[in-house]
C-alpha cells in the first residue's frame, strides 16, 4: 500500500474542532521599549472568540484577559497533557453546544513573560512596566480590534499563581480596566508564600554560585538544560525580586530581601515586597474592591506554596472590607488543577 498525504487538520485528538475560534496574533509594544533586561518588544498575543462573536451574532461582548503562571510562556496553552484537553480546548469547551448558558465573549491570552521568568504583571524598574503595557496597550488593541464592550465592568481578568496575583492586583491599581477578577491559588500572604523559601535560596547560592547572584545569571543564562533542583529556588526569588524590589541605583538589578550569606531577613527590602502583598493592598485599595462586580478565589488545600492559605488570608480582608466573593478551598496541590479554569471563567461572565 502507498501512504498519501492528506490535506486538513489530523482532527481528534490531536487537533479537535473549536467551537469559537482562535486568533494567533503578534503585536509590537511602544511600552516595552527600552525595558531593563533588554526583553523582546514583539509579543504573541492569542484572542478567543466565541461562536456568536464568530458569526456577527454577537456584539458589545465581555472580555476576560487570562493570564499566566511564573516562568510560563504564551503558546503553552496549547500544550496537551496526557489523555487530557489543551486549556483552549477547555476553555472552548464554555460554548460546547445548546445547553450552555455561558453568553459570548472574548478570552484574551497575554503574553507577559521575562528572562527572569515573569513581571508579576506590574510595573517594575526591575523588569519594565507589564502593568501599562496590558492596560494601555493590550486592552485597546483588543477594544479596536474585536466587538468588546469598553467599559471596565464589562471586563474581568483570571489566572492562576503568579498570574493570579495579577488577576488581584490589576484591579486595584486599575479599576478603570477591569471589573472582575478571578484568582487560582495566586501569590498572597507573602510571609507564608515567599519567606520558607528564603533559606533555600541562600543556601543555594552559597553551595553552588559562591554565594553571587552574578555567577548564577552566567549559568542559568548559558546552560544546556534546565535543572530546578538547582536553579528553580533561585530563578523564583530573583524573578520575584526583580519585580519587587528592583535597585534604584543600578538599573535592570534588584534587592534581595535577605542576606546571600545568611539568610538573615533584610527588613527594608522585605517591606518593599510586603506593599505589594494583596492581603496587604487590599486595605488601600477598598473603593476599588468594591467597585468590582465579581470576586471569585480557589486554591488546593495542600498548595506546596501555602497559596490556600493566602487565599483565606485576602477573602478574610475582603470581608473585613465587606466585599462580596467566593472562596473555594479544594482538594488538590499547586499543579495539575486546570480543570477549573473555565468554572472560574463562567462565574465572571455571568456576572459582567
Amino acid at each position: 500500500m502507498t501512504m498519501k498525504e492528506v490535506q486538513g487538520p489530523a482532527g481528534y485528538p490531536w487537533e479537535k474542532p473549536l467551537n469559537g475560534r482562535l486568533d494567533k496574533l503578534v503585536v509590537e509594544s511602544e511600552i516595552l521599549a527600552g525595558n531593563p533586561l533588554d526583553d523582546p518588544t514583539r509579543r504573541p498575543l492569542y484572542v478567543y472568540a466565541s461562536p456568536g462573536v464568530v458569526e456577527g451574532r454577537a456584539s458589545d461582548v465581555a472580555a476576560i484577559y487570562i493570564i499566566q503562571g511564573f516562568s510560563a510562556q504564551l503558546d503553552a496553552w496549547l500544550n496537551r497533557p496526557a489523555f487530557d484537553p489543551t486549556n483552549i480546548e477547555r476553555f472552548d469547551g464554555l460554548w460546547g453546544g445548546p445547553e450552555s448558558d455561558c453568553p459570548d465573549a472574548v478570552l484574551v491570552f497575554v503574553d507577559a513573560w521575562t528572562s527572569v521568568g515573569g513581571s508579576q504583571f506590574i510595573n517594575s524598574a526591575g523588569t519594565g512596566n507589564y502593568m501599562d503595557y496590558i492596560c494601555d496597550e493590550i486592552v485597546p488593541f483588543v477594544d479596536a480590534h474585536y466587538p468588546t464592550a469598553t467599559s471596565a465592568a464589562r471586563r474581568g481578568i483570571a489566572g492562576k499563581s503568579s498570574g493570579g496575583y495579577g488577576a488581584m492586583v490589576l484591579p486595584m491599581l486599575r479599576p478603570d480596566i477591569f471589573g472582575a477578577l478571578a484568582s487560582h491559588a495566586g501569590d498572597a500572604l507573602f510571609e507564608v508564600c515567599y519567606l520558607p523559601d528564603f533559606g533555600k535560596a541562600a543556601r543555594s547560592l552559597r553551595d553552588n554560585f559562591a554565594g553571587s547572584i552574578d555567577t548564577f545569571w552566567n549559568e542559568f543564562k548559558n546552560r544546556e538544560a534546565l535543572d530546578w533542583s538547582r536553579h528553580g529556588d533561585l530563578i523564583n526569588m530573583l524573578g520575584m525580586a526583580a519585580a519587587y524590589s528592583p535597585d534604584p541605583d543600578r538599573p535592570g538589578k534588584l534587592l534581595l530581601p535577605f542576606d546571600s550569606a545568611t539568610g538573615r531577613l533584610d527588613e527594608d527590602v522585605w517591606a518593599l515586597w510586603l506593599e505589594h502583598d494583596p492581603v496587604r493592598m487590599a486595605p488601600v485599595h477598598a473603593q476599588a474592591l468594591r467597585g468590582l462586580r465579581r470576586i471569585y478565589l480557589d486554591a488546593g488545600r495542600s498548595d506546596e506554596y501555602f497559596l490556600d492559605l493566602g487565599a483565606q488570608a485576602f477573602s478574610a480582608e475582603l470581608d473585613k472590607l465587606e466585599v462580596p466573593h467566593t472562596l473555594e478551598l479544594f482538594a488538590g496541590r499547586h499543579g495539575g488543577i486546570s480543570q477549573r479554569y473555565p468554572t472560574a471563567i463562567r462565574e465572571l461572565l455571568l456576572a459582567i
